[in-house]
């Protein structure tokens, strides 16, 4: 009798670093076949010459033969391989890259000499590079989401933690791998499901548990003692070629935040200090990116002034900006400068509030300006002055934060660096006004604060751009 396709070995087993390096290498191939198909059409309608290597050497500017790399460079959301497996995401990613690829290209173009820039060939490669990436992103779910390439995973230990992570893949999709089952010393768990996944054995009989699910990865979710077989066996299962990772690491890897209600107490002295250190190389390349960024949104802030601030004065009288304490990197207190969205007296009690979606003490205009990010344009100011950065954790006012990390475990950690225009944490959660909610959007703040680099920025940046382009505003 044949086995159940979910009961076999993979035929090749993929980490998702593999699939990032896939997705990378399909979008680059992509890319190069869409810049030889616009040189083709650009040139078949050039009058006075035809696709030669005279075409190739003399029409085209230097700049042109880059456009792969940027256009790849622009699909950063996408190597996100749990959203490259949604076709949504999929088409999605795929728009925005374009939308914004074009509106940056009109930017550049009418600020050009005239008929300095070649039109034609750049709608072509915009156009192209489209179509060949979707294409190909749909031949990519088709092949390497199928459970032939998924890997067979099993959980050693099937307490909170791993009980916890087996909760968090069944809410995934596509799945990022086919989870067999858990191991644990525990007999009263054997046989029985947990979180919708059997208790398979003991560690007395891992090997042979692996060997009858070829298994291909292992996952240590044990947070307490654990007994000296259970070592032995994860080291000979390891001999034998199997993948092993703890539990926390998966979790970052998977959901993009971290568990901290899963953490140990003093988890923050023992993991967090040590990855939260950025090189001075990044804090200067982020400096400098903020200057850049903070002039052009002040230039921006100048030229929608007088237009929002004349419909604001309309719908709900003066004032024009939003002036509140906020905290900054160490505590330290600063005035964060918004475009008011909200009613004069919408905390006329005193009582620091939430915000809320559908707030009730939102004007009309403000819902435009919030579902835009436009209300947000001002806070340029505090970047140009150093209170904040682009990218960053959301600053919060001192009433939320001293009455968040009663409840929140190491919630004053989100203080380690600058707050931000955006963050991970605002394009992956919308609003939190609850214990939970927050203490969600905290795990994707931590998350950012240890991984934090050149390129993650520029995601946020980029998914930042869609939410805009899309009115997603939070």
């Amino acid at each position: 009798m044949k086995n159940n396709l979910n009961d076999q070995k993979p035929l090749w087993r993929i980490t998702e670093n593999e699939r990032g390096f896939i997705l990378l290498f399909g979008d680059f191939i992509a890319a190069g076949v869409s810049l030889i198909v616009a040189l083709y059409f650009w040139a078949m309608k050039d009058l006075w010459m035809d696709f030669s290597w005279k075409f190739l050497l003399d029409r085209p500017p230097l700049w042109y033969y880059f456009l792969p790399f940027l256009w790849v460079l622009m699909l950063v959301e996408l190597y996100d391989t749990r959203r490259a497996g949604r076709r949504a995401d999929t088409i999605r990613g795929i728009t925005v890259s374009t939308v914004i690829s074009t509106f940056l290209y009109l930017f550049v173009f009418f600020i050009s000499e005239p008929r300095s820039l070649p039109r034609r060939g750049v709608a072509a490669f915009i156009a192209s590079a489209a179509g060949f990436t979707f294409l190909w992103r749909l031949l990519y779910r088709r092949i390497f989401t199928n459970s032939a390439f998924l890997r067979r995973v099993i959980i050693i230990g099937a307490g909170r933690a791993g009980s916890t992570l087996a909760e968090e893949i069944s809410k995934l999709e596509p799945k990022p791998f086919h989870l067999t089952g858990f191991v644990d010393d525990d007999k009263d768990k054997l046989r029985k499901k947990i979180a919708g996944v059997p208790v398979l054995g003991t560690s007395g009989n891992l090997i042979k548990i692996i060997e009858k699910v070829q298994a291909t990865d292992l996952i240590f979710s044990i947070s307490g003692d654990m007994k000296p077989s259970m070592y032995s066996s994860i080291i000979s299962a390891e001999e034998m070629g199997i993948e092993v990772n703890t539990m926390p690491v998966v979790y970052e890897e998977l959901m993009g935040r971290v568990p901290i209600a899963l953490l140990a107490d003093d988890w923050v002295l023992r993991s967090f200090v040590d990855r939260s250190h950025a090189t001075g190389t990044y804090e200067l390349i982020t400096r400098l990116i903020d200057i850049v960024g903070s002039v052009l949104g002040l230039i921006f802030l100048g030229i929608l002034y007088p237009i929002i601030g004349l419909a604001i004065i309309i719908d709900d009288g003066f004032p024009i900006f939003f002036r509140q304490v906020r905290v900054g990197k160490s505590g330290k207190e600063f005035k964060l400068f918004k475009f008011r969205s909200m009613k004069k007296d919408a905390e006329e009690d005193g009582v620091a509030r939430f915000a809320v979606e559908n707030d009730e003490r939102v004007t009309r205009i403000g819902g435009f300006l919030r579902r835009s990010h436009l209300d947000e344009i001002p806070q340029f100011i505090n970047v140009i002055k150093g209170d904040i950065t682009l990218v960053g954790p959301r600053a919060e006012r001192p009433e939320m934060i001293e009455e968040l990390q009663k409840d929140i475990p190491f919630y004053r950690a989100r203080l380690f660096v600058k707050p931000g225009v955006t963050g991970w944490a605002q394009v992956n959660y919308g609003y939190a006004s609850t214990i939970e909610e927050n203490s969600i959007k905290l795990e994707y703040d931590l998350y950012y604060i240890m991984h934090r680099n050149v390129m993650i920025d520029f995601r946020i940046i980029l998914r930042t751009l869609g939410d805009v382009v899309g009115f997603r505003g939070l």
